[in-house]
C-alpha cells in the first residue's frame, strides 16, 4: 500500500489570518481540501491520513463528507512542529499498515503537488527505500553571516556557495514504512530528537542516514505567507483557463 500522510497540524502565524492557513478558502475552498484532492485523484495512492490541530479534527470529517474523499481513513492530532507531526502520524499508524508499505509524508498547505512528482518519489522509494521530490538550485546562493533573516539590515554575506553543490528539497517525502517507524524509534532511545531542527531530513542526517532524490519542481512551494496564497489563486485560475481552452477546441 502507498498512504499519504498529509500534516495539517500548523496555525500559519506568518499568513496574518485568524484561522490556520490550510483552512483558508481560495476560491471558495479550503487550501487543504486541494491538497487532500491531488492524492485522492492519485492511482497509486491506496489511504490518507491527515495530521490535524486537535480543534478543528472536526473539520477534517465535514471535509472528507463535502468533497468525497473516500481515501481519507484516519485522522489523528498534530505535534507541536513539523517533526513531532511526523511522529504522531507515523505512530498512529502503527498495526495499521504493514513495515513494506510505502508513507508519503506531505504539507497541507502544499497544494502545488503533481501526479508526476506522486509517481516518481513512490518509485524512488521503492527502489532505495526512501526518498525526497527535489530539484537543483538555480538562484544566485550565499552565505548569511547569521541565522536571522535577510530582512535584518546587520545581516550580510560574504561567502560564495556554489549552486551545483546544492539540493532544494521539499515534499513529498517517502519511506517503507518500516524504516521511518524505526528511525524514530531509534532517535527517542538516542534522546537525539530534540536536538535536531524538528525535520525528518535534518533527523536523517544526525543519524547518518542516506537521502535519495526523487523528481521535484519550483512550482511545487509550500504556502508560508499571503503571497503565496495570491499565487495558488492565480494558478487555480490558470488551470481553469487551459481546461477551459482545451474543451473548447474538443467542441
Amino acid at each position: 500500500m502507498n498512504i499519504a500522510i498529509i500534516l495539517a497540524g500548523g496555525v500559519g502565524n506568518r499568513v496574518g489570518a485568524d484561522i490556520p492557513k490550510q483552512f483558508i478558502e481560495v476560491l471558495g475552498k479550503p487550501i487543504l481540501a486541494y491538497t487532500i484532492e491531488i492524492f485522492q485523484q492519485h492511482p497509486e495512492i491506496d489511504a490518507i491520513e491527515v495530521v490535524c490541530i486537535d480543534s478543528y479534527i472536526k473539520d477534517i470529517g465535514v471535509m472528507k463528507s463535502q468533497y468525497n474523499f473516500s481515501k481519507l481513513i484516519w485522522v489523528t492530532k498534530g505535534g507541536e512542529n513539523f517533526q513531532k507531526s511526523v511522529l504522531n502520524g507515523i505512530k498512529y499508524l502503527k498495526n495499521k499498515i504493514s513495515e513494506n508499505d510505502i508513507v508519503l509524508v506531505h504539507f497541507g498547505v502544499s497544494p502545488f503537488i503533481s501526479e508526476d512528482i506522486i509517481s516518481d518519489v513512490i518509485r524512488v522509494c521503492k527502489e532505495k527505500g526512501n526518498a525526497i521530490s527535489s530539484t537543483d538550485f538555480y538562484l544566485l546562493p550565499g552565505m548569511k553571516e547569521n541565522s536571522e533573516s535577510v530582512e535584518n539590515p546587520n545581516n550580510a554575506s560574504s561567502k560564495y556557495i556554489d549552486r551545483n553543490t546544492i539540493a532544494c528539497m521539499s515534499c513529498p517525502h517517502a519511506f517503507k514504512y518500516g524504516f521511518v517507524y524505526n528511525l524514530y524509534k531509534e532517535a527517542i532511545e538516542q534522546g537525539i530528537i530534540d536536538s535536531v531542527e524538528p525535520h525528518t531530513t535534518t533527523l536523517m542526517y544526525k543519524m547518518r542516514k542516506t537521502i535519495y532524490f526523487s523528481k521535484g519542481s519550483q512550482t511545487n512551494i509550500k504556502i508560508t505567507n499571503l503571497e503565496d496564497i495570491n499565487l495558488f489563486e492565480g494558478y487555480l485560475l490558470m488551470k481553469e483557463s487551459h481546461k477551459q481552452k482545451k474543451n473548447k477546441y474538443r467542441d
